[in-house]
């Protein structure tokens, strides 16, 4: 189960089912009832200040959905939220971590608006989905909500990624779903040329002549495109890497079209050419060429290449049989590729599991020392579960389980154990809400076995499970009372201000910090009980209960 649950919503733009959603959580004097009870009776000023209020509201997911509200950016501190953005994104977030951030980011709420420019806050919301890469989510937020001219370069970024997939088709419907007048000239000579390319030329000649009476002169993409609309026969073979828009015009226009990469092309245009299958062959490939297979290395480790076509290279190294025998020896005369080719062939042709290991990671360390590491990950992985497990020697356990599979594996299924309190029938509550009376009951009946059993260890999983229950409304008998004891210095300082003050959203932006790069499941008991206190106090019991499910139960 996807503890987050992340149903995407149609765009705030809706305002009458915004408001259905979440009328009960609106302020008396908020916009919404000051509009419907004094419809008719504002003056122009006050309805334009309704119309910039309500723009405000930007995202994708109903605040209800995990226990927030629209207003939770309200008290928030642009200085503190631009500080804190700052260390969250030298991190390399969990999966965890990222999705309570999008959520934080994507909730449909207000913009912060002390210290900080709408502008600032909607870069901070770009650069992270741009970090994050999840390209459906992009283009849910920028379509939803209609966004594009405030989000240029996530635009670019998503139309981008398609055309370097080769992937024109979804590139240009981006820009059919855009309802308003593109304003970036990038994106308008996106556009323009994909109107060619569905054959609406007269839309996209209108365009041009717009254009150019605003003074828009690009020589390059003139000549492109009249070689497309027909106004010439000849071949346009000028190429450009300025733009992964100006090489797919530069490959478009030019029948014969031939490049060659560098170790200087970018990523992108690699990705073009793997996807447009324009890359040699790996049988054309010199093996005195070393400066083009180690490009091939580099293509390899960002997906360019396949590592079964970077293998079956290195199998076509010919190396002489006292090299074969003495692997470590033979590597300190090669160059780094020679030396990896001749490895993977020793592995090849190696019996013994373990001189097959002590192969296998001197050849992992040499792709990582030369950055590369991506280029053997499903190879090594393919050799090492051919590998029987109880014959892996003790030194290279370690090792082994880091690569034979492929992330970790989740338990999804719960089981309930009663003994232990905070894997007890209990979750279900947290699943299922029932009534508090039925928690209550439950609750005590437990404590009362617990106090009865002198060796029972009441731990940090179980006070927060206990503290959740009671902050739920859930009431304890004051006889339990001494089973555990709660300590407020584990609060960081920082976050209790933020809650004290009700700064929702830059509270949950401390705790996704805390989170880091460490799933939910790693993450110490005392961190984790303040994360759940935080959740408590500003009852967020949604987004709450769906971490609890993840870190309390025993799950197989």
């Amino acid at each position: 189960m996807d503890i987050w649950n992340l149903n995407e919503k149609k765009s705030i733009e809706n305002k009458s089912s915004v408001k259905a959603d979440t009328e009960k959580d609106i302020p008396e004097n908020s916009i919404y009832k000051m509009q419907s009870q004094k419809e008719g009776e504002l003056s122009i000023e006050e309805t334009q200040a309704i119309i910039s209020k309500e723009i405000k509201i930007v995202g994708l997911y109903d605040p209800a959905e995990n226990g927030l509200d629209i207003n939770m950016w309200s008290n928030s501190n642009g200085d503190q939220i631009l500080n804190i953005f700052k260390r969250i994104d030298k991190l390399k977030l969990s999966k965890d971590a990222a999705e309570i951030l999008d959520i934080i980011l994507l909730t449909n709420a207000y913009y912060p608006e002390i210290n900080i420019s709408k502008k600032q806050f909607i870069e901070i919301k770009s650069n992270w989905l741009i970090k994050n890469s999840n390209f459906e989510l992009i283009e849910s937020y920028l379509l939803n909500n209609q966004i594009a001219n405030e989000n240029s370069n996530l635009v670019k970024y998503l139309v981008d990624y398609y055309l370097s997939q080769s992937d024109i088709k979804k590139a240009c419907e981006i820009f059919s779903e855009i309802k308003e007048p593109i304003e970036d000239l990038y994106l308008s000579k996106f556009n323009i040329y994909c109107l060619i390319n569905n054959n609406k030329r007269e839309e996209a000649q209108l365009l041009m002549d717009l254009k150019r009476e605003l003074g828009f002169s690009d020589k390059f993409f003139d000549k492109k495109i009249s070689y497309l609309m027909g106004y010439s026969n000849e071949p346009e073979k000028e190429i450009s890497e300025k733009t992964i828009l100006d090489f797919h015009l530069s490959h478009r226009t030019n029948p014969d079209f031939k490049f060659e990469p560098k170790n200087t092309t970018s990523k992108k245009i690699w990705r073009y050419l793997s996807t447009s299958n324009l890359l040699d062959s790996i049988n054309d490939i010199e093996l005195t060429d070393i400066e083009k297979i180690a490009n091939i290395e580099k293509a390899t480790h960002e997906g360019n290449y396949t590592e079964k076509e970077l293998f079956e290279l290195y199998k076509r190294f010919q190396f002489n049989i006292n090299q074969l025998l003495n692997i470590k020896d033979s590597t300190k005369v090669l160059s780094a590729i020679e030396a990896r080719a001749l490895i993977y062939q020793g592995i090849l042709i190696t019996t013994k599991i373990e001189n097959q290991l002590k192969l296998m990671n001197a050849l992992k360390n040499s792709f990582k020392n030369e950055g590369i590491e991506n280029a053997f990950n499903m190879e090594l992985r393919a050799l090492l579960k051919v590998m029987e497990k109880d014959k892996i020697p003790s030194n290279f356990t370690t090792f082994y389980q880091n690569y034979v599979t492929e992330g970790n594996i989740e338990l999804t299924n719960i089981k309930i154990d009663n003994k232990i309190l905070h894997q007890s029938k209990l979750i279900n509550y947290f699943k299922t809400k029932n009534s508090t009376n039925d928690a209550t009951k439950d609750l005590n009946d437990l404590l009362k076995k617990i106090k009865k059993d002198k060796k029972y260890f009441f731990s940090k999983k179980d006070v927060i499970l206990v503290e959740a229950l009671k902050s739920d409304g859930v009431k304890v008998s004051n006889k339990y009372s001494d089973l555990y004891e709660v300590s407020e210095s584990e609060m960081p300082s920082d976050i209790q201000i933020f809650i004290n003050s009700g700064d929702t959203a830059t509270a949950m932006l401390r705790i996704v910090e805390v989170i880091g790069q460490d799933q939910l499941k790693d993450i110490d008991d005392d961190t984790l009980y303040f994360i759940i206190s935080t959740l408590n106090q500003l009852d967020i019991d949604l987004l709450r209960n769906k971490i609890l499910l993840k870190v309390l139960p025993l799950k197989v």
